[in-house]
């Protein structure tokens, strides 16, 4: 059974290890896993490489969209714990949130400039204030919220499908450039981007790969439609927090199985139909990419209710708890972790490290994922035996709070410690 200990009223301060929901740091484990998965065909070519065999063919049914929304959803519930524990102990919960969402912000520009242009962490915290606007609505409300948002991006890709099929002919100007604008279509500086940052990444200094992330980064801060698919796994991770549901999983178990029937049903059906059209389809902006990109916006988010609750009705087994239990070490760490897996892939594939940009397939790019995660799992465990927060998670920690945290534990810690 999940164990949450009881809340005493306290002064309000970062989520300790005995506080912990196990599912949910299972769940964040699991994400950070999968990411990985998806983002090791950016971080070795610079982009999604096309699907022309079987890993890439079981990558993109099985993972790609799905981690980031499992990660997206995560974060909604993220939000929702904090407040019912500043809620359960009179604190204030706004500004310490609007704190935390401001270092999020500048850790997350920090890593897309320095580091990799990947990032997800300024997206999440420029969303997440505008889902605090909705933590006081009703549960209803928020359902609604997230079938109008995932409506945005599904309204997108049938235009562009109508827009392959017609040839553009019968299309509103617009929708015209709200296509072009979605997609870069009609940006040459675009494509002139791609290239330079193949030739960057694979053979130029370092301060060359600065100077062109500087130029990326505020067309990276612009919204598009991706944002509204994000923020609609924020409010359904937001509903499930505020209902309860990871809180008490045996309560809440005929919900999970239905979340868990229907998201195999929907999330099978709308992959498979990306599997052949928007993955597979070697002609751009054809009938079948967009058609397929349509049904990957509701297949990845069915997919991924259905990954959350079957991991979360697994942690309802000893044995199965048993197995799970060193994920939830590294989603105590997550932050830590997806900024080490930037380093560690960085180092492998750019020119300032062993150079192999655009020359490792993704069978091996697989292979190296398994190999970082397997080393990341007993290096999270080995950590929280000793510490309390992973370092990056110390560090967002003292700077919400503006005040040194501590961080060595003061006792060899225990199962509890590491959420289970």
């Amino acid at each position: 059974m999940t164990t949450v200990s009881r809340i005493t009223p306290a002064a309000i301060g970062p989520v300790l290890g005995q506080e912990r929901i196990d599912a949910i740091d299972i769940l964040r484990g699991v994400a950070i896993l999968g990411i990985l998965i998806v983002n090791m065909g950016l971080f070795s070519h610079g982009e999604t490489p096309p699907a022309r065999g079987i890993v890439d063919r079981l990558i993109f049914f099985f993972a790609q969209e799905k981690f980031k929304a499992l990660f997206s959803f995560l974060f909604g519930v993220g939000l929702a714990v904090q407040m019912l524990r500043a809620e359960a102990r009179g604190a204030r919960f706004l500004p310490r949130y609007a704190r935390r969402l401001g270092v999020l912000f500048l850790i997350g520009v920090a890593h897309s400039l320095l580091v990799w242009d990947g990032d997800i962490l300024h997206d999440y915290a420029q969303l997440g204030v505008v889902l605090l606007l909705f933590r006081r609505r009703s549960l209803r409300t928020l359902l609604v919220w997230a079938g109008v948002l995932i409506a945005i991006p599904m309204v997108f890709y049938s235009l562009t499908t109508y827009r392959a099929l017609t040839g553009g002919g019968h299309v509103n100007p617009q929708v015209q450039k709200w296509i072009a604008y979605e997609t870069e279509e009609s940006d040459q500086q675009t494509t002139d981007d791609a290239d330079d940052a193949a030739r960057i990444y694979a053979r130029g200094t370092y301060g060359e790969m600065l100077a062109f992330r500087a130029r990326e980064l505020p067309r990276d801060l612009l919204p598009d439609s991706d944002d509204a698919f994000i923020l609609a796994m924020f409010l359904l991770g937001l509903y499930a927090g505020r209902r309860r549901i990871f809180h008490d999983i045996p309560a809440h178990r005929a919900l999970l199985r239905r979340v868990q029937r229907w998201g195999l049903l929907i999330g099978v059906a709308g992959n498979a139909a990306f599997a052949v059209g928007g993955a597979f389809e070697p002609a751009p902006d054809s009938v079948m990419q967009n058609g397929g990109r349509l049904c990957l916006v509701f297949g990845a988010a069915a997919l991924t209710l259905f990954y959350a609750s079957s991991i979360a009705l697994l942690t309802q087994s000893d044995r199965w708890r048993r197995r799970l239990t060193p994920l939830a070490a590294v989603g105590r760490t997550a932050l830590s972790n997806y900024l080490l897996q930037s380093l560690i892939c960085t180092t492998i594939f750019y020119s300032y490290g062993l150079a192999l940009f655009g020359r490792v397939g993704s069978s091996v790019g697989l292979l190296l994922t398994i190999g970082i995660f397997l080393v990341q799992v007993p290096l999270s465990v080995w950590w929280l035996g000793r510490f309390r927060f992973g370092p990056i998670e110390w560090a967002w920690r003292s700077l919400t709070y503006w005040q040194r945290q501590p961080m060595r534990l003061t006792a060899p810690a225990t199962g509890a410690a590491l959420g289970t």
